[in-house]
């Protein structure tokens, strides 16, 4: 009896295809595998932050990695003020509204009721737009400040402030264009292209969301009889609302 047991259960595929055997669908599956490549990529990315953020020297003249709170201290029409991080504490909390209303769209589409999904849709593709208006600001002030990709032209004083200009004659700084670089080269420079990383990120997920709202809004996805595209779309957008947190972390609080 034993024998024929075991040979009935040779003769039984474990998987004989035609289905996923994670209990997901092909295009989840893929999408969660596009976002473990994508994080191994902003891991990478932060790890090098971390990496020249630790190793960086000081100096006597000027602090060679500066202060967050004194450079990101801005915000819009209230110039003169120092407000530290109240500005990109704004558009943090922009990101992770849009990501509560895109946890309702999704609920909404398990529910197939396409008027709440492409109004809430509609939400998060605002809040989106919002984020990547605030970022455009944002490095139109910091690179008017003196930030180029080559480095801040900017030096730090122990006080935390910005001057133009990495000697001291005096009581003053003088601009001295041997000093350019002073400034913290790999700071500048991997802020853009982190954040700008990060800002591709979510101009993507706009672009996407405002393709599955057109769908939801001309009925494509009652056709289908489900509404996955929408889970498929919440997956990214909350992957990119999770890197912001990491990204906030290391670039803004640290």
């Amino acid at each position: 009896m034993a024998n024929h047991q075991e040979a009935t259960f040779e003769q039984q595929p474990m998987w004989a295809g035609g289905r996923s055997p994670f209990n997901v669908s092909y295009g989840k599956l893929m999408m969660w595998l596009f976002l473990l490549s994508d994080a191994f990529t902003f891991s990478s990315l932060l790890v090098q932050y971390g990496a020249q953020r630790f190793s960086n020297v000081q100096s006597p003249i000027v602090t060679k990695w500066p202060d967050p709170a004194s450079i990101f201290n801005h915000f819009p029409w209230m110039h003169g003020l120092h407000l530290p991080l109240l500005f990109v504490s704004v558009m943090t909390f922009i990101l992770i509204m849009s990501s509560v209303t895109m946890v309702l769209a999704v609920e909404a589409g398990h529910r197939k009721s396409k008027k709440e999904v492409v109004r809430y849709m509609i939400y998060t593709i605002i809040g989106g737009a919002m984020f990547l208006g605030c970022q455009a600001w944002e490095w139109s002030v910091f690179i008017g400040e003196g930030a180029t990709l080559y480095g801040n032209q900017f030096g730090i004083t122990e006080a935390g402030h910005k001057v133009f200009g990495a000697l001291k004659f005096g009581d003053h700084f003088e601009w001295q264009p041997e000093y350019r670089t002073s400034g913290p080269v790999p700071f500048a420079a991997l802020f853009f292209i982190v954040t700008g990383f990060h800002g591709f990120h979510v101009f993507s997920g706009v672009i996407i969301n405002i393709v599955v709202t057109i769908m939801a809004a001309r009925g494509v996805f009652d056709r289908r009889g489900h509404y996955e595209m929408i889970e498929k779309a919440g997956l990214y957008w909350h992957f990119v609302d999770l890197v912001w947190v990491f990204v906030f972390t290391f670039f803004y609080l640290i």
